[in-house]
This record gives structure tokens, C-alpha cells and sequence, in this order.
């Protein structure tokens, strides 16, 4: 790995992150809140830093693999740094374990909040709704960023990648295979930007037409894209008891969970593509299964079957399972069969090439279609077997690779719970938050819930699950094989 090609982007990157503070800079300076000082202290850092960093390091030379992996994995833990550099010198976040935690859930569209506890926040009596305009417009375009893409976000913008792009369009993309619409990588990231641009312009129209503040349209249409789940309220989408606010999110969050691809074919006019994509019609099926099983079960456990029930049963449906995050009710006062059937959905997560978290459903087709046909070998032990999801042929590599994922993801899981209740943490809330902090799921169980936050997680706590945020949203191979000993060799 060369590090001139890693502090070159880097440096690009830090400067970018420090120019787009511009905007709440000017929130701020508009509402005259508290937290103009901060973000211009953070932009000023983020340049001064990040500019001489990328005139001293330019280089045109194609970037190898093993660059594409470091530049990824560091690129996003600089701008998890860089965004929580707002929180910490406006005083909205004043301890940095916390700062960071926040921004990197962010980043990582995870959507798990430290904000709301008067014990350790003694600023925000009133939690998320205490933030200033600018902070909270500076949260919701974070996730608004990390949602497609870092990198990839780069790569649109900025010619300076050259042929090297494809190894970080790769090492970035959600999903066992990045599918590229057109030959050139730039060219395609660029494709899926104004794709993203659009639903989430979109969205924001629909939500003011509905009733929603402008303010709190751009910021909920900024973290309902990238499946992040940041609100501007305490009770998150639920503050809004309107019912034609919450389908429209709940339809926007199901747009997300999709491959963003097929959005991009159907904007050509090929609107069929949905509808020949096996593990779309697996994703719908899941949501409609899933939500009828939930509406079923809280309707016979309270005896009471509501349109608001089944609004909620949908809602949470959709937003665990594509790892948004929102919610509209406490589901923890659900019936047991519920919250498990929901905690289910925080390893399924959204199709390959979306913005949401878990291990993605073509992952999880792979996986039954590979049991299937070892199972079929054991008959016909010289069979030639391949494993088609469709019409479309899967590589053995591609395979092999979901197989590891799986390996890795359960593992992290284990570890990352266990690590938990050493921490005197009960195994509901440790299990829940592990599922939900690898997923990027945001609410969990427990003293986790949707109505709680991480405010009194431990610090080693808060640091462990960063780490297993970005693991997930970078989809683990993508940090672990900087650990590898034969990467730095």
C-alpha cells in the first residue's frame, strides 16, 4: 500500500467535508443559534488540514487494490473524525467518545443516538429537539452523504481517480457484486447520484405538501434515502401524527431498500425491471409477510384491530428491515413474536446495491441456494450445479465470498455481545444493540429501545460499536483486510 495515493484523497477529502460546512454555517448565522462558532472552528480545521495535504501528495498514477481498500476504510473514518468535529466545538456534544459515536452512526447511516439523556447531556434539557437548527440540518446531511457513498460521492465529482476508481467503487458498494450501468465507473457513480438526488428532492416535496416544515422535510428526506434514521424530534416520526407523513416515509424507506440500479433502468422507461428481479419480489414478499405476521400478532395480543396498528405493524416493518431506523410507536410494548420477528430483520437488511444495512437478501438467497445444491450433490455426487438467482449465473468467487461474509458477520455478532455483557450489560439489550450497531440499524432492544438511546453505554461500549458500524456499512472485508498481515507487506 503507498501512502501518497491514500493522503491525496484524503486530503481531497477533508477539504470537501470542510467547504460543505458552508451551509449550516450560514443555518446557523440565519436562526443566530450558538453553533456558528463551531462550525466555522471545524471548517477551518478541515481545510487548512486537508488542502496543503492534497497539493503536496497529487499524483496521476492508477490506483492497486490493496490502495482502493486503505483509502475506503480511512476515508470514512476521517470523515466520521471531521463530522463529530461540529458536535464537540459547538458544545451541542462536549465529550468526544460521544461526538465521535454520534457522527460515525451517522456516517454509517446507523442512526444509534447518545442524545436525549439529561445525565450525561445536561445542555439538551430537552434532547434532540435542544440542538440548534444547524447541528441538527449538520446530522441529517451526514447520513445524507454516507447513504450512497463516500467515496463514490468522490468519484462523481471529481475527475482525479482516473482508471483507480473501480477498486473503491467496489471496495464501497453494498452488496456481494457492484453493478455498474455504464462501462466508466465515474460515469456510473454519477448516474446513481442523480438518481439518489432525485427521490430524495422528491421525498422532501411530498413531506412539505403533507404538512411537514420545510426545515424538517430536507432533514427527514436527507436520513430516510441513505436509511439512516435520524429525526429532529424526540419522537421521531411518531411526533408526526399524521397519516399521510408516515406513508410517505414508509414508501421512500421501502425505495431505499432497493437496488439503485433498477431505479436507474426504470427512470429509462424499463419499468419492468422491478418486476424481473428475483430478489426484488423477495424483498416485497418479506415486507408483506413480515408486516401481516406483526399486524396479526399485536392485533390478537391487544384485541384490537386498528388502521394504526396496521400503519405501525408496516412502519416497522420497513424501517427495521431496510435499517432506517424511524419509529412511530415503542415496539418493545409488543408481543413478544413481534420484537422477534423484528430483531430477525436486523440481519436480513435491503437488497445488494441500496443504502440499507444487514447482510442483504441476494446474500441470504445465495446462502439457501448453496444449501440447496450441496444438498442435491450428496444424490448426484459429478453434477455440474450452478447456483443462478434468476436468469443471472453466480461466480464461485462470489460465493465463496458470501460464504465468508456470513462467517465473519455471525462471528462479530458473538463477539461483540459477549463483549457487552461483560459489561454487565443484560443479553436482551447486548444482543440488540450488536445486531444493531453491525446492521446499522440505529434502535435496538432493551435499554436500547426505541424510545432510549446510548447515552449510558460504557465508553470502551460506545468505541466497540463504531468499529462494528463501520464494519457493516463498509460490509467487513472491506476494513478486515487491513489487518491482514500480507496487506502491508
Amino acid at each position: 500500500m503507498r501512502p501518497k495515493p491514500l493522503l491525496n484523497i484524503l486530503g481531497a477529502l477533508l477539504s470537501i467535508l470542510g467547504m460543505t460546512m458552508i451551509v449550516p454555517i450560514f443555518i446557523s448565522y440565519g436562526y443566530g443559534e450558538s453553533d456558528l462558532n463551531g462550525f466555522l472552528y471545524s471548517a477551518l480545521i478541515c481545510i487548512s488540514i486537508g488542502l496543503p495535504v492534497w497539493i503536496m501528495t497529487r499524483h496521476r498514477r492508477p490506483l492497486t487494490n490493496r490502495d482502493g481498500f486503505a483509502i475506503v476504510t480511512f476515508s470514512w473514518i476521517i470523515t466520521a473524525v471531521a463530522g463529530a468535529l461540529p458536535f464537540y466545538f459547538s458544545g451541542a456534544i462536549p465529550n468526544i467518545t460521544d461526538a465521535f459515536f454520534e457522527s460515525m452512526s451517522g456516517v454509517t447511516t446507523t442512526g444509534a443516538s447518545i442524545i436525549g439523556n439529561t445525565v450525561t447531556l445536561p445542555n439538551l434539557p430537552n434532547g434532540i429537539e435542544s440542538l440548534p437548527h444547524g447541528i441538527l440540518f449538520w446530522r441529517s446531511f451526514i447520513q445524507w452523504i454516507g447513504g450512497m457513498g463516500i467515496v463514490v460521492f468522490y468519484i462523481a465529482i471529481l475527475p482525479l481517480l482516473g482508471v483507480g476508481g473501480v477498486q473503491l467503487f467496489k471496495a464501497e458498494v453494498p452488496g456481494p457484486v457492484a453493478d455498474k450501468i455504464t462501462p466508466r465507473v465515474r460515469e456510473t457513480a454519477k448516474f446513481l447520484w442523480i438518481v439518489y438526488v432525485g427521490i430524495t428532492t422528491a421525498e422532501a416535496i411530498a413531506l412539505m405538501v403533507a404538512g411537514m416544515g420545510v426545515f424538517d422535510a430536507i432533514c427527514h428526506s436527507f436520513t430516510t434515502m441513505p436509511t439512516g434514521g435520524y429525526s429532529t424530534k424526540n419522537a421521531s416520526i411518531g411526533y408526526y401524527d399524521s397519516m399521510a407523513i408516515q406513508y410517505i416515509i414508509i414508501f421512500f424507506m421501502f425505495l431505499a431498500g432497493i437496488n439503485f440500479t433498477l431505479h436507474f433502468h426504470a427512470i429509462m422507461g424499463n419499468m419492468k425491471s422491478y418486476f424481473r428481479d428475483k430478489e426484488f419480489l423477495t424483498y416485497f414478499g418479506i415486507i408483506i409477510v413480515a408486516g401481516f405476521l406483526i399486524f396479526l400478532s399485536i392485533s390478537v395480543g391487544e384485541n384490537e384491530w386498528t388502521e394504526k396498528h396496521f400503519r405501525d405493524s408496516l412502519f416497522q416493518t420497513v424501517a427495521i428491515l431496510t435499517g432506517t431506523g424511524y419509529s412511530t410507536a415503542d415496539y418493545e410494548l409488543w408481543t413478544y413474536f413481534a420484537q422477534f420477528m423484528l430483531l430477525f430483520m436486523m440481519f436480513i437488511g435491503g437488497m445488494g446495491g441500496s443504502t440499507t444495512g444487514g447482510m442483504k437478501i441476494v446474500r441470504i438467497m445465495l446462502l439457501f441456494k448453496y444449501a440447496a445444491k450441496e444438498t442435491r450433490r450428496m444424490l448426484h455426487l459429478k453434477a455440474i450445479l450452478p447456483i443462478r438467482i434468476g436468469s443471472r449465473y453466480i461466480p464461485e468467487d462470489v460465493i465463496r465470498n458470501t460464504l465468508g461474509f456470513f462467517l465473519f458477520y455471525i462471528s462479530f455478532f458473538i463477539f461483540t455481545t459477549m463483549v457487552l455483557t461483560a459489561m454487565n450489560i443484560d443479553l436482551e439489550s447486548a444482543i440488540g444493540a450488536s445486531a444493531s450497531a453491525i446492521g446499522n440499524i440505529g434502535p435496538s432492544l432493551g435499554a436500547f429501545g426505541p424510545t432510549d438511546n446510548y447515552a449510558l453505554l460504557p465508553t470502551f461500549g460506545k468505541w466497540l460499536l463504531s468499529f462494528c458500524m463501520l464494519l457493516g456499512r463498509l460490509e467487513i472485508f472491506t476494513v478486515m483486510v487491513l489487518f491482514s498481515r500480507t496487506f502491508w507487506k
